[in-house]
């Protein structure tokens, strides 16, 4: 674990970043990120362009290229994002942030592995319900704006069996799509869905 550790230099005290919405994250192998607002996603691409999500993270999270081996790699903002460099105390600190970020990493694998779009995107919705959501009065808001092609390339999908899974899920009363591409997930009723 000494040679994870001697990986990291000490950032420029106090170093913070506000990025605006869809800005990428410049690349830093020196050090990793706390998002302290908003929410990122990890991409990487194939040779014919197609965009792979590795992960979306959000507040309280840490992120930094420094954490894969994955090129390309980017970090793109999904929100206006406030990060702030973050040293690595001792080992116990890193194992806890590799753990954290496999667990993240695992569960959209898991999500992806299911046999149809529709419960990849139900799984998908309830994922990020329960990670960035917050209650309402129809349900759970997620406050994202994902685009029907975000949402494609989280799960492997296309932007056009998105939208037809989205519809197909508000015209059954499951979600409710509204203006900036967020979502109301009722999960009790969605629940049901998957059965």
């Amino acid at each position: 674990m000494s040679t994870l550790s001697s990986a990291f230099k000490p950032p420029i005290f106090n170093q913070r970043k506000i990025l605006s919405s869809r800005s990428i994250l410049p690349r830093n192998d020196d050090y990793l990120w706390k998002i302290e607002q908003g929410v990122v996603r990890v991409v990487t691409w194939h040779e014919d362009g197609t965009i792979v999500t590795l992960g979306i993270w959000g507040v309280g999270d840490i992120i930094g290229t420094v954490l894969s081996k994955t090129e390309p790699y980017q970090i793109e903002c999904l929100s206006k994002v406030e990060l702030s460099a973050l040293e690595i105390q001792d080992s116990s600190e890193l194992i806890q942030v590799l753990q954290l970020y496999l667990q993240h990493t695992e569960e959209l694998m898991v999500i992806r592995s299911h046999k149809t779009v529709e419960i990849m995107v139900t799984k998908l919705l309830e994922w990020l319900a329960h990670r960035f959501g917050r209650e309402v009065q129809q349900g759970r808001l997620i406050d994202l704006r994902l685009t029907h092609q975000d949402i494609a390339e989280t799960i492997g999908s296309t932007r056009v069996t998105i939208t037809r899974v989205l519809h197909k899920l508000e015209e059954q009363g499951f979600i409710q799509r509204l203006r900036l591409h967020r979502i109301v997930l009722r999960e009790e009723d969605i629940w049901h869905y998957e059965i």
